[in-house]
């Protein structure tokens, strides 16, 4: 019986050397050129022996986005057990996501495992955090953008989408129209707290913990996808429920904040996803918040600070 090899793996470095895939799989694996488009490649210092060991080299490639560059490789086609191999072998500074190649073809590439250090083009899309409601300077997201635009004018822009009152389920319904134009490699979505949020006019939530969510989210991936776009899940951040007994008409607690936050990270962990937890840096800090949701300047500098690439 043929051995199945439903993986698709993209490789621009050492995987490709016939003596690394030997250690790793105890063979030489079924390849073919390929290439990907908008990104290009920049060198990370290694540290782990068993990794220098096998490729016999203490530098080895990341991927870095770069509208209009490419990267030439191979496609790996690997078992179960051989993707968990490689995935064993990559260092801490890389994690496995999925990348659109050249001819279409969807596979997995090991990139920069600081989704934001490796971006150029990034939309954000969200709700009145990621707005900057209540921050006559922008935010957390006008920050980002400042220090991102700031390293490298040239090639590096940020486009805030954000619409205050948003769901997740709107953002997913809104923003595919809007990303041609922008051409993005790094999709960024912070909403999903107006989800939690229930009418005061309304029975009990569901006991799901917004399980609903996940089709909002598999939709978002799949435009990032489309766009060959990294999909970054942001959030939530923490709220003080003694100031929210009615906001609006809704009532917002932290134990809906907080099956949020669980189900945001749990899909986004079976799914490959990059997620960024922003409860800690206002948790317990209720002088951060402006009106126990959103936060104030000083809240939106300590998002910024949690925020940006190391």
């Amino acid at each position: 019986m043929t051995e199945s090899r439903p993986h698709a793996l993209f490789s621009f470095g050492t995987l490709r050397d016939a003596h690394v895939q030997t250690t790793l799989f105890g063979r030489t694996v079924p390849s073919s050129p390929a290439s990907l488009v908008g990104y290009t490649t920049r060198p990370l210092k290694i540290t782990d022996p068993d990794v220098i060991a096998a490729s016999g080299l203490d530098v080895h490639l990341t991927l870095e986005c770069r509208l209009g560059s490419v990267v030439e490789g191979a496609v790996l086609r690997l078992t179960d057990g051989e993707l968990a191999a490689a995935d064993a072998y990559e260092v801490d500074d890389y994690v496995r996501r999925r990348v659109l190649l050249s001819s279409g073809e969807s596979a997995w590439a090991y990139l920069d495992a600081d989704p934001l250090r490796s971006a150029a083009r990034i939309v954000i899309a969200g709700d009145s955090i990621a707005y900057g409601r209540c921050d006559p300077r922008g935010g957390w997201a006008a920050r980002l953008a400042a220090r991102h635009i700031g390293a490298n004018e040239h090639d590096h822009r940020v486009f805030n989408l954000a619409v205050p009152g948003n769901t997740l389920a709107g953002v997913a319904e809104q923003t595919p129209a809007l990303l041609a134009a922008r051409r993005p490699d790094t999709l960024l979505i912070a909403a999903g707290i107006n989800d939690s949020a229930v009418p005061l006019a309304s029975p009990q939530p569901d006991p799901d913990g917004l399980t609903h969510l996940a089709d909002a989210l598999a939709s978002l991936a799949a435009t990032a996808r489309e766009h060959n776009a990294r999909l970054v899940v942001v959030g939530p951040v923490w709220l003080d429920e003694s100031r929210l007994a009615d906001y609006e008409g809704l009532r917002f607690t932290e134990s809906r904040a907080l099956a949020l936050r669980e189900t945001l990270r749990a899909w986004c962990t079976e799914h490959h996803i990059d997620h960024i937890d922003l409860w800690a840096p206002l948790h317990g800090r209720p002088e951060l918040l402006t009106d126990g949701i959103h936060p104030n300047p000083e809240g939106h500098e300590a998002l910024y600070h949690h925020l940006k690439p190391s």
